[in-house]
């Protein structure tokens, strides 16, 4: 279900930022061809970028591709299990502290309104919250076990493809 989860952000990520960047051109368009800048343009844009780029954080807690000291795990082997778990700490400890502070920010600024967008600015930051809880969710298995998801995934596709 992780994995799953995982490529969903990923996707979203994508489609969030091909979003941004239509945006983006549309208001490039407005102001250099039409000499009429659409307002709503850069604040759709800023929030589009909030939530893709927290979902792919999260997603790449699961994948491994966020920063992580590669070079320790492939010259030390399972001797750096120890540390990948003190990585998974702290990366499980900045998802809480995402999800608690984060629903905060979504609670006190729910009253506000986009004036471009007429939307809550709370929708800019929901991502916080739920980005928070799925990182801390997908750095568990990491806790536990001192791997990565994925790197374990990857071995059961390669062995199925050899099997």
């Amino acid at each position: 279900m992780a994995a799953t989860l995982s490529r969903w952000l990923i996707g979203f990520g994508s489609i969030g930022l091909l979003a941004m960047t239509a945006i983006i051109g549309w208001q490039v368009f407005g102001r250099f061809v039409l000499n009429s800048s659409p307002s709503w343009t850069e604040q759709a844009s800023l929030i589009m970028m909030i939530w893709y780029v927290m979902f792919a954080a999260a997603a790449g807690v699961y994948e491994g591709f966020h920063i992580r000291i590669a070079l320790l795990e492939e010259k030390l082997g399972d001797r750096a299990r120890p540390l990948l778990r003190i990585v998974a700490v702290v990366i499980a400890v900045i998802g809480l502290v995402l999800l608690v502070y984060g629903a905060q920010l979504c609670w006190a600024v729910r009253g506000n309104v986009v004036p471009s967008l007429g939307v809550s600015r709370a929708v800019a930051y929901v991502p916080l919250p739920v980005s928070g809880l799925l990182m801390t969710w997908f750095a568990l298995p990491q806790l536990l076990t001192g791997r990565h998801p994925a790197d374990d995934d990857s071995e059961d596709a390669s062995e199925g493809e050899r099997g």
